[in-house]
């Protein structure tokens, strides 16, 4: 597989590791974490055993195979995971790209130097359920939800975000008695504060570049967002077509 920036990189398509039994388990136990001695995160909350959890963690960690996970959405735009997986330098990417871009569009990183959020709940939700044309990649809603939702970090969630993590993770085989405790730990995302998302004009941001309208920026110091355009390099056409697929246009 090629991804433009991975051209010497060994990546795979990684989309039938999501029905192994262990996969949720392997890709999101880390982010319940918790410095709590009394609720340790446990594989069954993921409706893995730690047999399988394990499995799924050796094959996503493949150092000579990275897995590569593409939710394909509207406007020919793709959110990509890449699972980094040099030996001293592990860590997961998620970005944006499309096949008239010169670049990818950066949302976040996580590893010893994370970069985040990438995304805000609108965004995230909009992706999640709209799926492009069938082909490769992940197109069930709920899955695809899951996969981005490392990247989310929005402080003005909505009522309903614990409801719709849980729905998600029962469709993916968690149980549905714990579903909701794993869902608010899911969203406390320890790797970046929640942040603060606004179109350009609403909430200028201090030293922000001028952006194209519509293309949510990001108030986390953190974030690849922050005061940067989304997908550098991109003409307004382009980026007027990246507000519509996330969800964001209003002209």
């Amino acid at each position: 597989m090629l991804i433009n920036g991975y051209d010497d990189d060994s990546l795979v398509a990684g989309e039938h590791l999501l029905s192994h039994p262990g996969f949720w388990a392997a890709y999101l136990m880390w982010l319940t974490g918790k410095d709590d001695e009394f609720e340790k995160p446990d594989e069954e909350w993921f409706g893995a055993d730690a047999a399988d959890a394990g499995a799924a963690y050796e094959a996503l960690n493949d150092e000579e195979n990275w897995p590569v996970f593409r939710v394909p959405f509207g406007g020919g735009h793709t959110a990509v995971v890449v699972q980094r997986n040099f030996p001293d330098d592990w860590g997961t990417e998620y970005f944006i790209t499309h096949p008239d871009w010169g670049r990818l569009g950066y949302l976040a990183t996580i590893d010893g130097h994370q970069a985040g959020p990438g995304l805000s709940w609108q965004e995230l939700i909009h992706i999640a359920n709209t799926p492009g044309p069938s082909g490769e990649g992940v197109h069930e809603p709920s899955a695809r939800l899951l996969l981005l939702l490392p990247a989310l970090g929005d402080a003005d969630l909505p009522t309903n975000a614990v409801a719709t993590i849980a729905s998600a993770l029962i469709a993916a085989g968690a149980p549905a008695a714990t579903a909701p405790r794993t869902a608010e730990l899911l969203l406390d995302n320890p790797m970046w504060e929640p942040a603060h998302w606004a179109v350009p004009g609403e909430s200028p941001l201090s030293g922000a570049e001028p952006p194209f309208a519509d293309i949510l920026l990001c108030d986390g110091v953190m974030s690849p967002r922050c005061g940067m355009r989304l997908a550098q390099g991109i003409t307004r056409t382009q980026s007027d077509h990246l507000a519509q697929a996330l969800g964001t246009w209003k002209a």
